[in-house]
């Protein structure tokens, strides 16, 4: 049996700039990774080096049938020093944009997604007042210069990954989306070491994934207000969103009233960020179950992940219906995976999933997109290189690229616009 997508539907993969590009020397995670005691398991280092070989990277993406590609600025090479702008780096991402074009790849540009400017943090980074102003004055840059070569723009991946992390932790062994573990979290002697790397103290250190108090979440919103106003004010055709991790919250009897809580914590609380974008970045990878006294451990024999995450397809589609209560614009599922040595389980995480989104589809859902994570297997943050999400492996001794299973499957998907479920 064969299920049908919407036409113009958006098939693709994405990335991350600090996590494939390579040598991202000037922004807080180099500086974490780099620190004395980090707790990162491997430095990003040349990473795949994706900054020299991006051009055959979308070349290959195309030939896999992929039609579209989402990756990310990278905040401190555009602007290494506060009001320098480097044209090189500006140059760089432009060819990454017309190859993506010139090989009928659809480009989804994330403006921020994790790491920032060095710089920034001697300002007291995302606690700054200033924030706002600053980010959407780079926003302005790049879309003065790239803007007309991008059809779709998320401001910020995640804005809602530093409230998880903060919740998450009082969980013991629960290792939140980004993989950051949490004795590393709260230990503050390598933050110290992190924050003179940046030129800074501790007491004004404050990276993106600790926005999760009352006063920077306030500084966040106004961010991405005022990158959204620049943005469409000098390219108006652009869509205009930001993402969300969004586990699909369930409770056992007596845990309702603490799943409801969870949620409202991790998504509605930034409600009012969404009322004026164009579209809402989703990204699921698993589900939470709650119960009276806190999130339930998994049973034992459940399938989990590389990342300790449950095994469970059918999350996204439960995701979709819960946010679908809140939301008005259209959806695009810009991040989905799962991190397996057995690509297998891969394909089959793919087409469960986009069962489900097909269900959700055939419900009246408007969702336009669905974007792999990731790409390749590549830098994930503290669990370093160790982690397989990717769709194509990466020999990183040689650079070789090497296509999986997974993604010729989900190529074929994208060709025929129809998941095939025999």
């Amino acid at each position: 049996m064969t299920f049908n997508f919407p036409p113009q539907f958006i098939w693709g993969s994405a990335t991350a700039g600090h996590q494939v590009e390579g040598n991202n020397m000037n922004n807080d995670f180099w500086a974490e990774e780099h620190a004395e005691g980090s707790p990162y398991k491997d430095r990003s280092g040349d990473a795949i080096d994706h900054y020299r070989l991006y051009e055959k990277d979308i070349a290959l993406m195309a030939s896999l049938g992929l039609k579209a590609y989402r990756f990310s600025i990278e905040w401190s090479k555009i602007e290494p020093e506060q009001g320098e702008y480097s044209n090189s780096a500006i140059e760089h991402y432009r060819g990454v944009l017309e190859a993506c074009h010139k090989y009928g790849i659809t480009p989804v540009v994330a403006m921020h997604h994790f790491s920032s400017p060095k710089w920034l943090m001697r300002l007291g980074g995302w606690a700054s007042p200033e924030i706002p102003e600053l980010f959407s004055q780079y926003c302005e840059v790049v879309f003065r210069e790239l803007g007309h070569l991008i059809p779709y723009t998320l401001t910020m991946n995640e804005v809602n990954l530093p409230v998880m992390l903060r919740e998450v932790f009082s969980s013991i062994g629960f290792i939140p989306p980004v993989g950051i573990e949490r004795d590393a979290w709260v230990a503050p002697k390598w933050r110290e070491s992190a924050a003179q790397l940046c030129g800074t103290t501790a007491d004004k250190y404050f990276t993106f994934h600790m926005i999760s108090d009352e006063k920077s979440i306030k500084i966040l919103k106004e961010a991405h207000k005022k990158a959204r106003e620049v943005i469409k004010g000098i390219a108006p055709d652009t869509k205009v969103g930001f993402s969300m991790a969004l586990s699909d919250i369930q409770s056992i009897s007596g845990g309702e009233e603490l799943a409801e809580k969870k949620w409202q914590s991790y998504f509605g609380q930034f409600e009012d960020m969404i009322a004026e974008d164009d579209f809402f970045g989703l990204q699921n990878y698993t589900r939470e179950t709650y119960g009276p006294e806190g999130q339930v451990a998994p049973t034992e024999g459940t399938e989990l992940t590389q990342m300790g995450y449950v095994y469970c397809p059918e999350a996204l589609g439960n995701v979709i219906r819960k946010v679908k209560q809140a939301v008005s614009i259209p959806i695009m599922i810009t991040e989905h995976g799962v991190a397996t040595a057995n690509d297998e389980r891969r394909v089959e995480f793919i087409r469960r999933s986009l069962e489900g989104v097909q269900s959700c589809l055939n419900e009246g859902i408007d969702i336009i997109g669905y974007l792999h994570w990731s790409t390749f297997d590549n830098f994930e943050w503290n669990s370093g290189y160790s982690m397989q999400f990717g769709l194509i492996e990466v020999d990183r001794t040689t650079q070789e690229r090497k296509v999986k299973e997974s993604a010729r499957y989900l190529g074929r998907i994208a060709q025929m616009n129809a998941l095939v479920t025999k």
